[in-house]
């Protein structure tokens, strides 16, 4: 099961479907609408306009998609639902290319326009959807027979767990799940007999993360008793921000608070956990649009880093690039970038958060500080696929681990990437000790709750303004 191998197929099966999709308007065209304007057969069919256009309108269809989000987890698709999202693409893309390409034809009948249109939809939305439509099967004809499954560990060892172990293999049709053992609450009931008979042990609930990494383990089944229900919402904390899919059993869907999905898998209704509200398609767009305006800020301003970096080099000594390990999505350590604000050594006696009139701070410093020009590599983060342009600032993992002693639902902020600025950011600004740290931190879990394209388009102009104002903390 490879998800990349299937990815690329997607993306060779529409680029050859809309190449042929226009071969075959294109051939339309000739015949029924050029013809009209001079009632002279064609001499030549595939012209050199023909030769461009069957790149670059590939190339479109492609973008289409992806900022749809039809190349996001192509494995756990819903045919339906995947019907679903090319029809509206579809509908989409054919009027776009028919405002910016065939509506200044010439025509013997406005009628021919909507044939046009017609035809170019119909060519395609079947073009496409049959070939996607024959790779789906496929894949599903894999999950359903059981050759194919996604990494899953189940979460509880009594009862309840041996139940829903028993009911999915009892489907006669596969779901997705490729059960790899079980894992114990610990200091809670032992483990049943019946289940470690069935499936194999993994080990402690406090393991977690090891287990995930050892197993690549991708979906997660909550499964434990009445008596444990009370470590809910502490697993839940502590699954949210992995990089895994969490289903729980319905009858505790009381006991939990949040935004959830409820969903019945062929016959077995699950509780599937989301914490972020967007879309595939809004993840998509907020994904392409990082990278976009990172390459703009990148060359259309390359004349002010070079500025800033000399001027960082001649009022202080010490490198112009302050790097420093964060934790990121999921948990995943990297390298930030940042112009140098503080002379180096600055924290030779250990972590230590800045503050007003930190001594450490250069003069040129506390000007990057307000203006948050100091931020300004953190585009090379956002291109590495680190970091993104909206989202909750990185910290340490010194400081992280102090602020879950306090709150540990700070653990969600890991379930998205951080970004260069965030409503927290805005809001509050730097923070100078743990407690502001917690209260910067309940902006970031609202943007959480709230994200979408158009909160980042609101932030990122407050930031702007921040700049410009030269207000910032």
């Amino acid at each position: 099961m490879n998800r990349k191998k299937y990815t690329y197929l997607n993306i060779i099966i529409d680029f050859l479907s809309a190449a042929i999709a226009w071969t075959l308007f294109y051939i339309y065209r000739k015949y029924n609408i050029d013809y009209y304007k001079t009632f002279v057969e064609p001499k030549v069919i595939f012209d050199s306009q023909y030769w461009i256009s069957i790149i670059l309108i590939p190339g479109f269809w492609l973008l289409m998609y992806y900022l749809s989000g039809h190349y996001n987890d192509v494995l756990r698709r819903s045919r339906i639902n995947e019907l679903y999202q090319i029809l509206f693409a579809s509908v989409l893309g054919t009027i776009l290319l028919f405002f910016n390409l065939l509506l200044d034809d010439y025509v013997a009948n406005y009628k021919y326009y909507y044939k046009s249109v017609t035809t170019l939809f119909l060519f395609h939305f079947l073009l496409t959807a049959t070939g996607r439509f024959i790779l789906s099967t496929h894949i599903n004809n894999k999950i359903h027979s059981r050759k194919w499954g996604f990494p899953t560990i189940i979460i509880g060892s009594n009862q309840r767990a041996v139940d829903i172990l028993k009911e999915i293999n009892s489907l006669k049709k596969g779901i997705g799940f490729d059960i790899k053992g079980f894992v114990h609450i610990e200091g809670r009931n032992g483990f049943s007999d019946e289940l470690k008979k069935m499936i194999p042990h993994l080990g402690e609930f406090h393991s977690i993360q090891k287990i995930i990494k050892d197993y690549q383990i991708e979906e997660i089944i909550i499964a434990i008793e009445t008596n444990e229900h009370d470590k809910l919402n502490e697993i839940i904390n502590d699954l949210y921000y992995l990089d895994v899919h969490i289903h729980l059993v319905p009858d505790t869907y009381d006991l939990l608070t949040g935004q959830v999905k409820i969903d019945a898998v062929e016959s077995l209704p699950f509780i599937n956990l989301e914490i972020v509200p967007m879309k595939s398609w809004q993840w998509a767009m907020k994904r392409f649009f990082d990278i976009v305006l990172s390459l703009f800020v990148l060359i259309m301003f390359s004349w002010l880093y070079i500025i800033l970096s000399i001027l960082v080099k001649l009022t202080s000594k010490g490198p112009i690039i302050f790097q420093q390990e964060r934790v990121g999505k999921n948990g995943k350590r990297f390298m930030i970038y940042k112009f140098r604000t503080m002379y180096t050594d600055a924290e030779k006696n250990g972590p230590a958060l800045s503050c007003d009139n930190d001594p450490r701070i250069t003069p040129f410093g506390k000007f990057l500080r307000k203006t948050r020009l100091d931020e300004l590599p953190q585009f090379i983060n956002v291109l590495k696929g680190d970091m993104s342009v909206v989202g909750p600032r990185p910290e340490r993992e010194y400081y992280i681990q102090q602020i879950i002693q306090k709150a540990p639902h700070y653990k969600l902020l890991h379930k998205i990437r951080p970004g260069i600025t965030s409503w927290g950011q805005v809001k509050y600004g730097y923070a100078s000790n743990i407690d502001q740290m917690i209260e910067r931190m309940k902006y970031d879990i609202l943007y959480l709750k709230n994200m979408s394209v158009l909160l980042d388009l609101k932030i990122l102009i407050h930031t702007i303004l921040v700049i410009i104002q030269g207000k910032g903390k």
